[in-house]
């Protein structure tokens, strides 16, 4: 027991009380590279949500609300070939794939507003410039397309009094109005006066006026949206960023018959939530769309500059019918037949309108729809699907092919002469794709940073903490086991035996001789 007690009071002696110390901060040195190990990415992801939350003023900010970026839009014509030939004759259509035609994009946010809640509410304005160079003609290139508007109308008097639809006839006989209609690319996407329309401008009660004078794939869509976007910062709820709070001041549409198809928490396209894993499902909402498109992980990818992402798709039943996808039932408020597996009904957001939207060449559709024409060659995946890439760390999209088709659900009426040889079809009007190619470097390169130089930092800060630790470690226990050891050495050499008590006193020899 004096043993060990005496032992304890040489290691805490002066000459080794700093080995102890050493070991304490070679010890913290290790609970410290824990701390890393565990938390560092934690802390990376909190530098994140600060960056990219939408704040007035930021960086960050002044790229969403005006990218520096080259968008394009690329617009794909069914040019029917055969129009006289298939209303007399009742031939197959044959259509001529006109295309692209190729417009440049700007985007701007104008009257950005940041609100107390965390939001912030702007105008969309996108403005379109027309690119001959990479189109394979000019806007003043002539098409042969259905009238969307007379087949719209005798579509929709399917089920009115046989006098109204005959009514209609004799109106649409006067004014020479026939199923299908010869206009230049131009007019066909931007507005063109059409006489049915100018008719019902006169005669319908203003509540139910239409919003246009004009008809047009794309009218008044050259400017500024008069729609109203609030959006969440991510400043309170980094799990909201980019989301879509309300369109038009209502937090919902008001279609269809539940609340979970009726909902718009959904991003722009532009921005989406931070942190995405293959596991998410991300969102679009668009006004033409009519409903918020789920997309979810296909595969990684390697955009420009070499930063990572994630490819993110419509799920393969997206627009499927209500026997393949249960959840689309409430996509079809007004009941069986629904829109067919592989289109989605828009009519509710086109003054009813018997417009349903694809994938370009009838992409997920039943071949059949694409084979009831000529002219449309088979689906590929890779130039006709719908795709998004996004940065999964700060969920900024870095490539994005919008891809959606255009078509007329044509009901045959036999009191309407015009249209009495026009069989019930599915008719193809047009395609486009709308797209990002990749972002600038400037942004690229920040975001390469940020991906690339975390995951590095993190190795080599845990190995730097780790190494020098133990090393520490090492070193002082070395030291105070040798310290030990020569003071124990010390102690037990010659000339230091015997107790102070006995100093100076002479020693009786018992053995040695008397003389």
């Amino acid at each position: 027991m004096k043993g060990r007690e005496k032992l304890c009071a040489k290691l805490s002696s002066a000459f080794l009380r700093k080995w102890w110390f050493v070991v304490a901060v070679s010890v913290g040195i290790i609970l410290f590279g824990i701390i890393v190990v565990i938390f560092f990415m934690s802390w990376v992801n909190l530098v994140v949500d600060h960056e990219v939350t939408l704040r007035a003023g930021s960086q960050t900010t002044e790229w969403w609300a005006k990218p520096p970026v080259v968008p394009t839009i690329k617009v794909y014509i069914y040019n029917v070939t055969n129009a006289d030939e298939f209303l007399n004759n009742g031939t197959k259509p044959i259509l001529d794939e006109l295309g692209p035609y190729v417009y440049v994009e700007t985007w701007e946010k104008k009257n950005v507003t940041f609100h107390d809640n965390d939001t912030v509410t702007f105008y969309q304005e996108k403005i379109y410039h027309f690119d001959e160079s990479q189109s394979v003609g000019s806007e003043d290139d002539v098409v042969v397309v259905p009238n969307i508007p007379m087949l719209s109308a005798t579509s929709q008097s399917k089920h009115a009094a046989r006098f109204l639809r005959l009514a209609m006839a004799s109106i649409m006989d006067i004014l020479k109005i026939k199923p299908f209609v010869e206009v230049s690319v131009g007019q066909l996407l931007w507005g063109y006066e059409d006489p049915l329309l100018k008719l019902a401008k006169d005669v319908v009660p203003k509540e139910q006026k239409l919003p246009y004078e004009e008809f047009g794939l794309m009218y008044n869509k050259n400017g500024t949206s008069k729609d109203s976007v609030t959006m969440f910062t991510g400043a309170s709820d980094i799990t909201k960023y980019g989301l879509i709070d309300k369109f038009n001041g209502a937090s919902m549409l008001t279609h269809y018959t539940e609340d979970r198809c009726n909902d718009i928490m959904a991003s722009d396209g532009s921005i989406f939530p931070p942190h995405l894993t293959k596991n998410s499902t991300i969102y679009i909402f668009d006004k033409d769309l009519c409903r918020k498109l789920p997309l979810v992980f296909d595969k990684e990818i390697m955009g420009s500059n070499d930063v990572p992402g994630y490819r993110f798709t419509p799920p393969q039943n997206v627009f499927g019918s209500v026997s393949e996808n249960p959840d689309n039932m409430c996509f079809c408020p007004q009941g069986p037949p629904c829109a067919p597996s592989g289109f989605f009904n828009v009519s509710l957001c086109q003054y009813d309108s018997p417009i349903l939207l694809s994938f370009p060449h009838f992409y997920l559709a039943n071949d059949s729809y694409r084979t009831a024409v000529e002219g449309i060659s088979p689906p590929d995946p890779e130039k006709h699907r719908f795709f998004i890439d996004v940065q999964p760390l700060m969920g900024t999209a870095m490539r994005a092919k919008a891809r959606i088709q255009i078509n007329l659900a044509v009901s045959q009426v036999v009191d309407i002469k015009q249209v009495a040889t026009f069989p019930d079809i599915v008719f193809p009007i047009m395609w486009f794709e709308e797209g990002l190619d990749n972002l600038p470097e400037a942004m690229t390169g920040l975001m390469k940073l940020a991906t690339s130089v975390p995951p590095i930092a993190h190795a080599a800060l845990s190995g730097i903490l780790f190494a020098v630790g133990v090393l520490l470690l090492i070193v002082a226990i070395w030291r105070l086991v040798r310290g030990a050891n020569r003071l124990n050495s010390l102690q037990l050499a010659p000339g230091h035996v015997g107790t102070p008590a006995n100093k100076g006193k002479d020693v009786q020899l018992s053995n040695v001789p008397k003389y």
